[in-house]
C-alpha cells in the first residue's frame, strides 16, 4: 500500500530513549536543567534533518514532577521542527498523574503520544509509514511487543520499552521484567524495532528484523539515525549528540 510520491523520498528517523527528565539526578548532571538531554536529542535530530523523532520510554524520570519542568519539556517537543512520537515507559506510564496528561502536552501539535493521543499507532500518510507501540499503562508487568499490527503501509516501525532476552522466561512473577525476545521481534515484521530500557546502545535479536537499543543520551552520547531509503533499504547509524 504505497504511493510513488511517498516512496521516492528517503525518510530520516531519530531514535532515543531513557532521557529521564527530572529535577533531581538528571538536573544535577546537566547544569541544573533536567530537560537538557531532551533538548540535545531534538537538536541532534534537527541537525540530521530528521522527519520524525522516536522517544522510546522513560522520557520522564517519574510521574511526580513539578508542573514547570513538564511544561518546559513539552515546549521543547512542541517547538521541534519535526514530528515527535513518544512511548510512555515503566518510569512514566500512562496513569492519571502522568506528565503525558499535563495540559502543556496538548499545545504540542506535532507530538504524538502512544497510549494518550493515539491508542497504539501513528499513521504518517505523507511517508507511507506507521509507527506503533504498546505504552506502559501501570507499573505492573506487561509484554512490550504484544499483538503486532498487520502492515498497512510501505514502512512500519515498532517501538518497545522492555528487557530483551533471546528466549524470554516469564515463569518468574516476583517482579516486573517487561520481557521481549527473538520470536516477538520477528513476529513484528517491522522494518525497524526501536527499543528502550537499556542505557547502552546495542543491536539485539537474531537478525530477523533490525532491532536496536539507542541507550540514554546522557550515557551513550549518541542517538540512532535510521534512514528508510527509496530503494527499500534500512540504514542505521549512531550519531553523536550535538
Amino acid at each position: 500500500m504505497s504511493n510513488s510520491k511517498s516512496s521516492s523520498k528517503e525518510i530520516v528517523l531519530v531514535h532515543s530513549s531513557d532521557i529521564h527528565v527530572d529535577d533531581g539526578y538528571t538536573a544535577r548532571a546537566n547544569d541544573g536543567d533536567g530537560t537538557n538531554p531532551l533538548l540535545d536529542v531534538l537538536r541532534t535530530a534537527e541537525a540530521v534533518k530528521a522527519d520524525i523523532v522516536m522517544l522510546v520510554g522513560d522520557v520522564f524520570e517519574h510521574n511526580r514532577l513539578a508542573s514547570d519542568i513538564v511544561t518546559k519539556a513539552a515546549s521543547h517537543m512542541g517547538d521541534a521542527p519535526m514530528h515527535v512520537v513518544a512511548l510512555p515507559g515503566n518510569h512514566d506510564p500512562v496513569m492519571p498523574d502522568s506528565p503525558w496528561y499535563h495540559r502543556s502536552m496538548a499545545k504540542a501539535d506535532r507530538l504524538h503520544i502512544l497510549g494518550v493521543t493515539h491508542k497504539r499507532a501513528v499513521q504518517f500518510p505523507e511517508f507511507d509509514l506507521e509507527i506503533w507501540g504498546q505504552a506502559h499503562r501501570s507499573y505492573d508487568d506487561m509484554n512490550p511487543l504484544s499483538r503486532p499490527r498487520k502492515r498497512k503501509t510501505r514502512w512500519q516501525v515498532a517501538l518497545a520499552h522492555g528487557h530483551y532476552e533471546p528466549v524470554a522466561d516469564r515463569r518468574t512473577t516476583l517482579r516486573a521484567s517487561w520481557l521481549l525476545d527473538d520470536a516477538e521481534l520477528a513476529a513484528s515484521k517491522a522494518d525497524y524495532v526501536a527499543l528502550g530500557h537499556w542505557n547502552q546502545p546495542i543491536k539485539v535479536g537474531d537478525g530477523a528484523v533490525p532491532a536496536y537499543y539507542s541507550g540514554s543520551p546522557d550515557l551513550a552520547k549518541t542517538v540512532n539515525v535510521i534512514r528508510l531509503t527509496a530503494s527499500g533499504d534500512v540504514k542505521v547509524k549512531r550519531q553523536k549528540i550535538v
